[in-house]
């Protein structure tokens, strides 16, 4: 079991092997083959690239400021929007930003396909508004008609939970992640992190902390 999230020392962020704790995945890395992946298929490229931006842009660059960094530095120019339709303004605002920085711009909605929610097995009791037709989120189709366009870096921004999965799965460019979607903190799904000991701690520990974890 690997608890980095708890660890005390993060001495891989250092370099200092020798306190790393027991059960640190650093012991069992295989530097060599983990250093000969990144020499394969573009990802020297992405990583390297990745690491330029947050050198010069740490604390200074908006993120979608370093996308197009990045997205420049790997000498990307048609970029993809995979987005939410509830997000529609957002993306049309992103995708004017980006064109009037050089770039073309591919977007589709999630909606796109007008499948009915059916087609997943679903009924009227598993949508939002029973008895009304209702198309179903299609991140597969996103990514496809994106992989069509030739796009070849896709931003995502605010698709569902599990149809963000689904689209970097399908997708054929790399991905980034503009926005994540949460409805109630307004886009901001760390809030309820740093709420955790405070307002929200009855909602997220409904057992109790210490029951969750046994």
């Amino acid at each position: 079991m690997f608890t980095c999230a708890e660890c005390g020392s993060l001495a891989c962020d250092t370099g200092d092997a020798s306190s790393y704790p027991r059960n640190c995945p650093s012991r069992e890395t295989d530097r060599e083959e983990l250093q000969a992946l990144y020499r394969e298929g573009g990802n020297l490229s992405l990583a390297a690239n990745a690491a330029r931006v947050e050198a010069e842009g740490y604390c200074r660059l908006t993120r979608l400021e370093e996308i197009m960094d990045f997205a420049r530095r790997c000498g990307f120019s048609r970029l993809g929007i995979a987005f939410c339709i509830g997000l529609q303004d957002e993306a049309a605002v992103v995708s004017r930003v980006l064109r009037a920085n050089g770039f073309e711009v591919d977007s589709v909605a999630c909606k796109n396909a007008a499948l009915p929610k059916e087609e997943l097995g679903l009924t009227d009791a598993d949508k939002v508004a029973p008895g009304e037709f209702e198309s179903m989120c299609n991140p597969i189709g996103q990514a496809r008609a994106l992989a069509r366009a030739g796009t070849e870096l896709n931003l995502l921004l605010g698709l569902c939970v599990g149809h963000d999965s689904l689209f970097m799965k399908q997708s054929v460019a790399p991905v980034t992640v503009l926005a994540a979607k949460d409805r109630v903190l307004g886009h901001n799904p760390l809030a309820a992190v740093y709420l955790a000991d405070g307002y929200y701690r009855a909602r997220l520990f409904p057992k109790g902390e210490d029951a969750a974890a046994s």
